[in-house]
């Protein structure tokens, strides 16, 4: 079995704050890299952050910048998305992906670069 496992996504105000969890089964999945994306409706999957094993870098797309952290847990197999000042196009269904595999050059930023991923979180924004 392998499994990512989102939770926390919700309904929420323009300007608040929601923190999602992706929950991760196996040691695999703590030591690899992981990652964030998002998916509107009518629009294509997009990156939203990334967090490298050890937690010490991480990226993250220019429309979160200043308002989202991604951070882990290894201990937990967790890796969290803290959301801050939400805007109502941060509505979307969140996703939360593993690569064991990673090295530098595989493109953090790519969707073919995890080979698992989540069920996702619905995070609705209202205005």
């Amino acid at each position: 079995q392998v499994l990512l496992v989102e939770s926390g996504g919700g309904l929420v105000q323009a300007g608040g704050s929601l923190r999602l969890s992706c929950a991760a089964s196996g040691r695999t999945f703590s030591n690899s890299v992981m990652g964030w994306f998002r998916q509107a409706p009518g629009k294509e999957r997009e990156f939203v952050a990334h967090i490298s094993w050890g937690g010490g870098i991480t990226y993250y797309a220019d429309s979160v910048k200043g308002r989202f952290t991604v951070s882990r847990d290894n201990a937990k197999n967790t890796v969290y998305l803290q959301m801050n000042s939400l805007k109502p196009e941060d509505t979307a269904v969140y996703y939360c992906a593993a690569d064991p595999t990673y090295y530098r050059g595989k493109g953090y930023y790519r969707e073919g670069t995890y080979g698992y991923w989540g069920q996702g979180t619905q995070v609705t924004v209202s205005s």
